[in-house]
């Protein structure tokens, strides 16, 4: 079901501080560090259920043609129609009349999956699981080793075959298809995320800024304050100057929101309640 994922090894190796915590001295170097994204989550937040749980699931089956290679999906149309998107289709306006097929040629199958999975499971693998010890929401592969999840956690855009983080290709998805409830559950997993490297977490912004229109203020916002909060990781970072290089609104977007936090610090220092 799945398109086979890139073999290739990163040069770049991450180090084990968190985003935001530079304590650790090290010699500059232009091999790209990792960054970890990893937050805590509260339990105040509930897991949330399938949007189908009460579907009628006798309804007709539609055939979902995906990528260029036409993979092939099969989902009960009431499962789809929760989607706006879908919904449309299946009103006809893109639907072959007698198929009962949509055709979805520059979607990815990984992606169109784990759509599938969350109409009718109300979440996708790594699913959000509850630790009682901690009291808090963590990924069902948190215990897997550092290759393993970093694999689980990406998958090869077909366009340009850069590696990016999954959960940012299922937010973009999710916008284009209407599932509100999706994106946030996305960005939710994403900020679980631990070990993600330089150049995956920037080719990951730049699709998030291709795939996002430009009043999104959840996405975007969270690879700016990650790449803010880690600028002493970045800064080190080989990939990061070519594509600062390359330019960009992504590095526009980085260079007022970098301004803001400078006149946030500033405004601090003056202030007659700081020591």
């Amino acid at each position: 079901m799945f398109a086979r994922r890139s073999s290739h090894s990163h040069s770049e190796s991450f180090s084990k501080y968190r985003a935001g915590k530079s304590s650790s001295r090290s010699k500059r170097s232009f091999r790209d560090p990792s960054v970890s994204i990893r937050r805590s989550e509260s339990t105040r937040s509930q897991k949330p259920e399938s949007p189908t749980a009460a579907a009628n699931l006798t309804s007709a089956i539609i055939t979902l043609c995906v990528g260029p290679e036409q993979r092939l999906f099969a989902a009960h149309e009431e499962v789809l129609c929760v989607s706006p998107f879908f919904a449309s289709c299946c009103r006809g306006q893109f639907l072959e009349s007698h198929a009962k097929q949509i055709n979805l040629p520059s979607e990815q199958p990984e992606i169109l999956s784990c759509i599938l999975e969350y109409l009718y499971k109300g979440d996708y693998y790594p699913r959000l699981l509850h630790n009682k010890r901690r009291d808090s929401w963590e990924l069902e592969n948190a215990d897997a080793a550092n290759g393993q999840a970093a694999a689980e956690s990406t998958i090869v855009n077909q366009v340009d075959g850069a590696v990016i983080l999954k959960d940012t290709a299922v937010y973009c998805a999710a916008d284009k298809y209407g599932l509100d409830e999706l994106k946030r559950l996305a960005l939710r997993k994403q900020g679980l995320q631990a070990a993600v490297q330089c150049s995956t977490l920037l080719s990951s912004a730049r699709y998030a800024y291709a795939n996002t229109p430009d009043n999104d203020s959840k996405l975007r916002a969270h690879y700016l304050a990650l790449i803010i909060r880690s600028r002493s990781t970045f800064k080190r970072s080989g990939t990061m100057q070519m594509e600062m290089e390359k330019g960009g609104k992504l590095f526009f977007d980085l260079f007022v929101a970098m301004c803001n936090h400078m006149d946030d610090i500033t405004s601090a220092s003056k202030s007659p309640f700081s020591r």
